[in-house]
């Protein structure tokens, strides 16, 4: 079977599509940030990449079970309750993320589910949601792409993640950031940030080597995968990286590896694997976990059970 193309993905394509999506996302992550307990480091609060889309996966409320999904198959916006109720909308070019915010809520009221959304974005230079007009593009093709590729670079990440034995998060699309991320804990608690609000403090409690990908921003204005160690140990970016495009970022102890270089490698999953592996003996080594204790021994032979 042949390997699976990586498509690609420059953000000067798709730069406002890629803004309203994830106002939308965000939205829905609220959703989920009421609905659902609390877990450590904000667990309960992201998305999943799907089999059509992106998901909330199942959320308590009251006696119901409710679930949200992106489907970017058929492009709608689907609710499913736990007794067989299915509602949904159409998501189109057009669709302002004001009118997303009250369609949702409306037929999250329609199937008897009544969250508490806090309506101001998370870290973005947006007007409040129930105002927003300024955000309404939708392109399905460049939608669909982009959770296209999250489908590549999901199993990679997943199959990273286990060749580690310690506390480990799941692969999860947070939707602060819109970053689809994963991080392994050394077990130490990690001295307080001065200042931090208390988001930032709750994520950064633990010592954390954090892995990433992320569609890119006004910063970084091209998709590229990251990685960082917090706090950040003395020598870090003195480490080595791979694969050779792989560079260490003058501030911040980030690493960052551009995702066409490894769409474009002639094995992207190997180069994308060489990348979060450098990257994690950066950061352990110079932070002083104990690298033989939290690896995973050798994948057991699954065909036998």
């Amino acid at each position: 079977m042949p390997a699976p193309v990586w498509p690609a993905l420059p953000l000067e394509e798709w730069h406002a599509p890629k803004e309203t999506l994830h106002r939308y996302a965000q939205i829905v992550g609220k959703v989920r940030l009421d609905l659902v307990p609390f877990q450590n480091h904000w667990w309960h609060v992201t998305l999943h990449v799907a089999t059509r889309g992106f998901s909330t996966g199942p959320m308590p409320s009251g006696d119901k079970t409710v679930e949200i999904t992106f489907d970017f198959v058929d492009h709608r916006l689907v609710v499913t309750v736990d007794d067989g109720t299915v509602e949904w909308f159409d998501l189109v070019d057009g669709l302002a993320c004001a009118d997303f915010y009250h369609q949702l809520l409306a037929t999250l009221d329609r199937v008897g589910v009544h969250p508490q959304v806090h309506p101001e974005p998370f870290d973005l230079d947006s007007p409040a949601f129930p105002n927003d007009r300024q955000h309404h593009a939708y392109d399905p093709e460049w939608v669909a792409r982009y959770w296209q590729v999250l489908q590549r670079i999901q199993w990679v990440f997943v199959e990273f993640a286990g060749r580690f034995n310690g506390k480990q998060a799941p692969v999860q699309l947070f939707w602060h950031s819109f970053d689809l991320a994963f991080q392994r804990f050394s077990g130490r608690p990690a001295p307080p940030r001065a200042g931090a609000d208390p988001v930032t403090a709750e994520a950064y409690s633990h010592e954390v080597i954090s892995f990433g990908f992320w569609p890119g921003d006004t910063h970084t204005p091209y998709p590229a995968f990251y990685s960082y160690t917090a706090p950040e140990p003395r020598g870090l970016t003195e480490q080595p990286l791979a694969p050779d495009t792989a560079v260490w970022q003058p501030t911040g102890g980030s690493a960052l590896l551009p995702y066409d270089d490894v769409r474009t490698a002639s094995e992207p999953r190997a180069a994308l694997l060489a990348f979060l592996d450098s990257a994690y003996q950066a950061g352990a080594t110079t932070a002083g976990w104990d690298l033989d204790a939290l690896a995973t021994q050798a994948d057991p032979d699954r065909k036998n059970h």
